[in-house]
């Protein structure tokens, strides 16, 4: 990092992400219109929304993964843990640092379950001399957060490819938590898990609730009541309600939540 720049700040906030009048083009295609949001800090979100309403859209754009697209624009602002993360002097390093991204098909690379795991750390931690029990400290807490320890710790050196689907999904997840990030961004990541994994995994969205704040696209609305706090629906790239999940789903305020709960369209 050089001297001018800064890492984002991380005191207590009551919100972990706030965007404001937050509009996003795709060339001439403008997908997010004046999206205010003010999610809190340690809750688990989702958003719910049909296909094309801007919910991984909006996603992408927390941690500016939407910029590897050359043709992308965006206007408004976006605050994570009371900083700006398109402030010039914040690094796009820092900021993949501190929000965590898991998407729809677990990505594990094709290496050890171990390797995986001290991945993100040494990248973010470049010349790195801890030693191979600090190390090993890593890997065993950050698997036991994703409770998975108990079902690998015997085989740490095996190719985290060669887990079951649930089992790849947790330790993509699992690869986050060494460079201690704030936030999780989670694209559906139930999309290929059968019914038990599902469950497995909304397990583990549930456990790390409080220590970290969590957004998650869901395109599965008894997911979304099951296993988040509050929720935001969204439609044409609008944000049309947000409100405790459970307030939504059972007294929703807008006529288009409530068709879109009640099964009209989407």
């Amino acid at each position: 990092m050089n001297a001018t720049a800064k890492a984002i700040s991380e005191p207590v906030a009551e919100f972990a992400i706030r965007t404001s009048k937050l509009n996003l083009w795709y060339g001439t295609f403008q997908a997010l219109f004046d999206v205010d949001l003010n999610i809190c800090n340690g809750m688990i979100t989702s958003l719910i929304g049909p296909s094309g309403c801007g919910k991984s859209t909006l996603l992408r754009s927390v941690n500016r993964i939407n910029e590897r697209l050359g043709y992308v624009r965006i206007e408004g602002n976006i605050e994570v843990m009371d900083k700006n993360i398109y402030d010039p002097d914040v690094e796009l390093v820092q900021v993949r640092k501190q929000i965590g991204m898991v998407f729809q098909r677990p990505n594990p690379l094709p290496i050890s379950i171990r390797d995986n795991i001290l991945f993100g750390h040494r990248i973010h931690n470049k010349g790195d001399k801890s030693s191979k029990s600090d190390q090993n400290e890593i890997v065993e807490s950050a698997l036991k957060q994703v409770l998975l320890l108990d079902k690998v710790k015997d085989r740490l050196n095996q190719r985290g490819t060669e887990l079951s689907l649930e089992e790849q999904q947790k330790l993509c997840i699992a690869r986050l938590l060494p460079v201690k990030p704030s936030v999780l961004l989670m694209d559906e990541p139930c999309s290929a898990l059968d019914p038990k994994g599902t469950a497995a995994v909304e397990e583990l969205i549930w456990e790390l609730r409080g220590e970290y704040t969590i957004l998650i696209v869901t395109h599965n609305m008894a997911q979304a009541r099951r296993a988040s706090e509050e929720c935001i629906f969204m439609l044409m790239g609008k944000v049309v309600e947000h409100q405790a999940t459970e307030d939504l789903f059972v007294t929703p305020e807008q006529k288009e939540t409530a068709d879109y709960i009640e099964g009209r369209y989407g």
